[in-house]
């Protein structure tokens, strides 16, 4: 009689766990659990979007090969649906909808950019689809109250603060004049907002603000008012091709400003691409491999950069790391909720407070990650091989900024 109660018990379990699969739920296939993701394979963000995905697929593979995810005492594979959002915000909203709608995805992972996230969150929200997102830093992203979104980067408006607080230092703390260019997308507005926060607190002034042309493929009008006003510091993002677009013509033109601070320097290849060109350009990542995280899956950032290279044949840059973590942080979740209820796993996100290779993650109220921040490198050239090292903060800097950049007639 005990055996046939126990039997029964037991069926009862594993029936309310196959029901767990149903639409109210997470989308699982047999031992796989389905996540969707819109991502820019084509279109100006393609860069980044091949970033994020290699990203994405590396932890995928780690995760899975070392043992899956583990709930209801069952191990489960993770699998990723993919679809091009054409770097377009239209498209990646549709495509979110055709996630959910059609292939039945109860789990999101974020696209590239904030804009592109910005047009996917309220699709998210409304179906109540947590979404983990490792490419959307844009501060109003966690100012809308959303409760499915969870994001494991620092905000967009802590990037390049630091670079003004820097620059105000090697002035011996008094005020200093501004130049900077930004790309009309939700990011760069929002790095834009963290200057103007940091000028204000430093008494600093903005001499130049200037909006980036759309295609990102020229900005010589502002360069030649930074060679007429002399600022003390020149900020610029626009993503990978306003990085690069930048450091070409600064050299062509022979552009000489005291201190140089961008976004992006690493996604785009900098060093690699225009080599002693971008020499002394100070960088805002989000990662660089030299910190000392570690998890059990990828190590520390050292392990993770060699894994990375070996796997896709280039040095990840932050925006393929933070997509990586953003795996961890789900797979975390799943097994903290030991369930597939989308309700529950959303409220074990909520209750992150994890370590990864890329960083310390905790979310606040608003789904950022406020464990975290912003380091700063310094592209440094030597015997002809030009690489990132970190200069700020002080706890993991490699080496000490090297500033004024020496003029061009003296490189």
């Amino acid at each position: 009689m005990k055996n046939l109660y126990r039997s029964i018990l037991t069926f009862i379990s594993v029936l309310a766990l196959v029901f767990s699969f149903g639409t109210a739920n997470a989308k699982v296939e047999g031992d796989t659990i389905v996540l969707g993701a819109a991502v820019s394979l084509t279109g100006k963000y393609s860069t980044n979007g091949e970033h994020t995905k290699n990203g994405y697929n590396l932890a995928v593979e780690r995760i899975n090969s070392m043992g899956g995810v583990k709930v209801g005492g069952k191990s489960y594979k993770f699998k990723i649906i993919y679809y091009d959002d054409e770097s377009n915000s239209k498209r990646a909203a549709q495509l979110a909808e055709r996630l959910i709608k059609q292939d039945g995805v109860k789990y999101m992972l974020g696209p590239y950019s904030s804009g592109l996230t910005k047009a996917i969150a309220p699709v998210t929200e409304e179906n109540k689809i947590p979404m983990v997102e490792a490419n959307g830093a844009s501060r109003s992203l966690f100012t809308k109250g959303y409760k499915y979104l969870f994001a494991v980067l620092s905000p967009a408006n802590q990037y390049l603060e630091v670079a003004i607080d820097l620059a105000v230092e090697k002035n011996g703390g008094k005020p200093v004049r501004i130049a900077q260019a930004f790309e009309q997308d939700a990011f760069s507005q929002d790095v834009r907002l963290g200057v103007l926060d940091a000028a204000k607190r430093t008494g600093s002034k903005i001499i130049i603000d200037d909006k980036l042309p759309k295609e990102l493929n020229d900005m010589a009008a502002t360069l030649a008012k930074v060679k007429a006003v002399k600022p003390d510091v020149l900020v610029v993002s626009g993503h990978s091709k306003g990085a690069l677009t930048a450091i070409r013509q600064i050299s062509e033109m022979k552009v000489d400003v005291p201190m140089l601070a961008m976004t992006h320097c690493d996604a785009s290849k900098l060093a690699k691409q225009h080599g002693a060109k971008s020499e002394y350009a100070l960088c805002a990542s989000q990662w660089h491999k030299t910190l000392t995280y570690k998890d059990k899956f990828f190590g520390d950032g050292i392990k993770y950069d060699k894994d990375f290279t070996k796997a896709y044949g280039y040095a990840p840059p932050y925006q393929a790391a933070e997509s990586s973590a953003a795996l961890l942080v789900f797979k975390d979740a799943f097994e903290r909720a030991n369930s597939f209820d989308t309700k529950k796993v959303r409220d074990a996100l909520a209750k992150t407070e994890m370590q990864t290779f890329y960083g310390n993650i905790k979310f606040g109220s608003g789904g950022q990650n406020t464990a975290k921040p912003m380091v700063l490198f310094q592209v440094m050239c030597k015997s002809g091989k030009c690489e990132n090292v970190v200069v700020a903060p002080t706890k993991w800097a490699a080496a000490e900024l090297i500033h004024p950049i020496p003029p061009w007639s003296k490189r």
